[in-house]
C-alpha cells in the first residue's frame, strides 16, 4: 500500500477546509497528500460539475461533498477545481508532497476505493453551528460505513487555530500546543487498532490523550425504598469500571511513555460525554465495528451522533 493522506475535493468550502486539515495532517505524519476529485457523468442535458456526492447545488439535500454546482465546462471545470486546489495547498504548505488525481464513476464507490489505497481519507462536512452541528451527506455516510480505513470528517469552519490552545492573551493561535486528542473507548471489546491510532495521533501532535469510557449501571430492582444503597452500588460499579480501564491501558502507557494519558470512566451516555469533550479537543477518535451484512446503516448510534454534532474533527476507525 502506498501510504498517503487522501482528501476529497469538489471546490466547496467544506472540501477546501478538509484539504487544509489534510495538508497539516500529512505534514505531521510525514506522508504525501493525495487530492482526488470524482467526476460522475450524468446524461445530457443534466450535465453537472464535479461530484463527491449527490447534492444538486450548494444547499442540496444530501449535504457536503456533493456537486460544486452547474457548469457548462464539464470535465474541464473538474480539472480546474482540482488544479487550483492543489496549487493552493502547495503554496501554503511547501513541505508537503502534493498530488492530484481525477476519478470517474459513482462518488461513493470511488471514494471508498480511494480510502483503501491510503493511510486515511479526509472529507468535508458542512457545519451548521451550535447544537445543530454537522450536516453529513449520504455519500459521506456511505464512505464511513463501507471503508475499513480511518475516515476523518472536517467542518467547513475548521481553522488551524481551532486545534490549538488559546494564546497567552486568550486569542486563537496556531503555534500554541495542541489541544488533547480524545478517544472514546469500549473496555468490553477494546480494539488495538483504535487505541494505537489515538496514541499515534497524540504523539504526532505532542498532545495529551484523554480517554473516555462510559458505563451504564445495572438495574437496581427494589432499591428505591433503601435510600443511599443505589448510590453505593453505583460507586462500586464505577470503581470496578475505572480499574478495568486502568489495567487495559498499562501496556499502552509502556509503549508510549511520552504521552500524557488522562483516564475518565464516567456513568452515563457515551455520545453526550464525547460531544462535551470535543469542545476542547484537537481530534476526536471513535471506533466503528465492521459489519459485513449487506443491509443496515453500519454506523452505530454513538458514531452517528458525534459525526453530526462534534465540535472537533472526527476520525472513525473501523475494526473487527
Amino acid at each position: 500500500m502506498f501510504r498517503t493522506v487522501t482528501v476529497g475535493i469538489d471546490g466547496s468550502r467544506e472540501s477546501l477546509a478538509a484539504a487544509e486539515w489534510a495538508a497539516r495532517e500529512a505534514r505531521l505524519r510525514a506522508l504525501p497528500l493525495r487530492l482526488v476529485n470524482v467526476w460522475e457523468p450524468v446524461p445530457e442535458p443534466m450535465g453537472r460539475a464535479p461530484v463527491l456526492g449527490t447534492r444538486t447545488g450548494p444547499d442540496g439535500p444530501d449535504g457536503p461533498g456533493g456537486r460544486a454546482g452547474p457548469s457548462a465546462s464539464g470535465e474541464t471545470g473538474v480539472g480546474r477545481v482540482l488544479g487550483e486546489a492543489a496549487d493552493g495547498i502547495r503554496l501554503r504548505h511547501p513541505g508537503v508532497d502534493v498530488s492530484a488525481e481525477q476519478l470517474t464513476g459513482r462518488a461513493s464507490e470511488e471514494l471508498v476505493r480511494a480510502a483503501h489505497a491510503g493511510e486515511l481519507l479526509v472529507l468535508g462536512s458542512r457545519g451548521l453551528g451550535g447544537i445543530a452541528g454537522f450536516l453529513l451527506g449520504s455519500v459521506g455516510l456511505h464512505v464511513v460505513a463501507h471503508t475499513e480505513r480511518p475516515v476523518v470528517l472536517v467542518r467547513a469552519e475548521e481553522q488551524a487555530a481551532d486545534e490549538h490552545a488559546p494564546g497567552s492573551t486568550g486569542a486563537p493561535s496556531a503555534v500554541t500546543p495542541f489541544r488533547p486528542v480524545v478517544l472514546g473507548l469500549d473496555t468490553v471489546q477494546p480494539d488495538h487498532t483504535l487505541i494505537r491510532f489515538a496514541f499515534e495521533a497524540a504523539v504526532a501532535r505532542g498532545a495529551s490523550l484523554r480517554i473516555l469510557h462510559d458505563w451504564t449501571p445495572p438495574p437496581h430492582s427494589g432499591l428505591r425504598e433503601r435510600p443511599g444503597l443505589e448510590a453505593d452500588l453505583d460507586a462500586d460499579v464505577g470503581q470496578v469500571e475505572a480499574g478495568t480501564l486502568t489495567e487495559l491501558l498499562v501496556p499502552w502507557r509502556r509503549e508510549f511513555p511520552g504521552v500524557e494519558v488522562v483516564e475518565e470512566s464516567r456513568r452515563g451516555k457515551a455520545a453526550e460525554h464525547l460531544l462535551e469533550a470535543s469542545r476542547d479537543a484537537s481530534l476526536l477518535v471513535v471506533g466503528r465495528r465492521v459489519r459485513h451484512s449487506p443491509v443496515g446503516a453500519h454506523i452505530g448510534p454513538v458514531v452517528h451522533a458525534v459525526l453530526h454534532h462534534a465540535e472537533a474533527p472526527v476520525v472513525v476507525v473501523s475494526h473487527d
